[in-house]
């Protein structure tokens, strides 16, 4: 990937065809401090119906950051999360088996003709309308088990699922009501028109579901996780993995964790020279864990700051939430709180640990256990701390919480400054939760 002028500001709307990986295009350069804006297609069920796509989002060419080396870590401040759609259908999947190999997200053929990631083209709606532009054929890997068409309100506050009738009108219009972008090339899940629960109001709060740093291998985009990488083991098709080791050559950008969300900075390990920032799979709403696997998929922009942080050696993610988002045992201390803690102090003759700051530790893995055991090794790492030390901050001062299942996890604890700024976190730790210690 070739050296870009640097910009100050950098506008992306070019993506990729579901993968990431160091031999993608760049999109261009940004400054270190500079700020990316991106224009995004919906992530999954798009690109999951659309059979010419490697993976199962339709994400961002990646972004070089200047000063961005192997071993440094990328801070990206969400400033601004908006959607630009006004509908979108989602669901419980199921898997049409004649439709691919290995893996209904990678591995797409042809159930009659046979080609390997066939061009396609749409006749109609319904679960029957995009069809293989060589044969003819149904070609898409999936369905509906259960599935819901959403619309949504101006100010996209709420939305409301819709009957049969109002499902299919949708369905005429899918690409635009969905703001498919004009660089994007998956079919608009609209078009399947399913509608099931019809009437059921739901809050929406957006959130990026995949965003971070290029892996230093090529992987589909929708993979680049611990749960989802799994189905790369043991595979034949040209993205298959032979051992977990070679996994850990993600970058866990596939975290699908509401509190990703505009105001909170997210820390991503750097694994290739330019760090390779990339960003997909905006999602309306979604529920801890998202627990039919999939939720509302949504067209639109993301705007972020860039900071490099010089030689971090982080393996996976870090996220400082909104305040709000914080478990309540995690949240920094208000000052009658830790006047309260001095006089218990003084009372027992020991020293208050003072500067305490919320960070939040992602994991991943085939489940939630092992999501949790490699967020307990990212830790210890991180601040140096023994699985036992981990593990009672984490008791007393945090816990854990449920991005995705089968595993994604954010373990909470409020960590010692002091060990923050050895590490060169502790100023972004301050301002994201004011002047980031207790007490602030």
């Amino acid at each position: 990937m070739a050296q870009q002028e640097v910009q100050q500001e950098l506008s992306v709307d070019q993506y990729t065809l579901g993968l990431v990986g160091p031999d993608q295009e760049w999109a261009g350069t940004v400054a270190d401090g500079g700020t990316i804006e991106t224009y995004t297609p919906p992530g999954c069920w798009g690109p999951m119906i659309t059979p010419e796509f490697r993976g199962g989002h339709e994400v961002t060419r990646p972004i070089r950051v200047e000063n961005a080396e192997v071993g440094d870590a990328v801070a990206l401040k969400i400033r601004d999360v908006e959607v630009t759609s006004l509908a979108t259908s989602t669901g419980s999947m199921r898997e049409r088996t004649e439709a691919f190999g290995d893996d209904p997200f990678v591995d797409h053929r042809c159930p009659d003709c046979g080609t390997e990631w066939p061009e396609s083209i749409v006749e109609g709606t319904g679960e029957e309308a995009i069809r293989c532009a060589e044969c003819g054929a149904n070609a898409s890997s999936f369905g509906f088990e259960y599935g819901y068409t959403v619309v949504f309100d101006e100010d996209r506050t709420v939305g409301i699922t819709v009957d049969e009738d109002a499902a299919h009108d949708l369905a005429e219009d899918a690409a635009e009501l969905m703001d498919i972008p004009e660089n994007s090339r998956q079919h608009p899940i609209l078009l399947y028109a399913p509608s099931e629960m019809p009437g059921t109001l739901g809050r929406l709060r957006p959130f990026i579901g995949n965003v971070g740093t290029t892996p230093s291998v090529e992987l589909p985009d929708s993979h680049n996780a611990g749960d989802f990488g799994q189905f790369l083991l043991e595979t034949d098709h040209d993205w298959g993995l032979e051992s977990e080791a070679e996994l850990e050559a993600r970058t866990d950008g596939h975290m699908d964790i509401p509190e990703v969300r505009a105001g909170a900075t997210l820390i991503c390990p750097v694994k290739v020279d330019g760090a390779g920032v990339y960003v997909g799979d905006l999602h309306a709403n979604q529920g801890d864990g998202e627990l039919s696997l999939h939720t509302t998929d949504v067209s639109g922009t993301v705007r972020m700051d860039v900071e490099v942080i010089k030689g971090l050696e982080i393996d996976g993610p870090l996220l400082l939430p909104n305040e709000e988002d914080l478990p309540f045992i995690s949240k920094p201390y208000s000052d009658d709180e830790l006047e309260a803690g001095r006089e218990l102090a003084d009372e027992h003759s020991v020293d208050l640990l003072e500067e305490m700051g919320p960070i939040q530790v992602v994991g991943t893995g085939a489940t939630i256990n092992d999501a949790t055991e490699n967020a307990f090794d990212r830790a210890g790492k991180l601040l140096e701390m023994s699985e036992g030390e981990v593990r009672s901050r984490c008791t007393f001062t945090g816990g854990v919480q449920i991005g995705r299942l089968p595993g994604v996890v954010q373990l909470d604890m409020l960590a010692p400054m002091d060990v923050l700024e050895d590490r060169g976190i502790a100023h972004l730790v301050r301002e994201q939760f004011d002047n980031g210690e207790q007490g602030a």
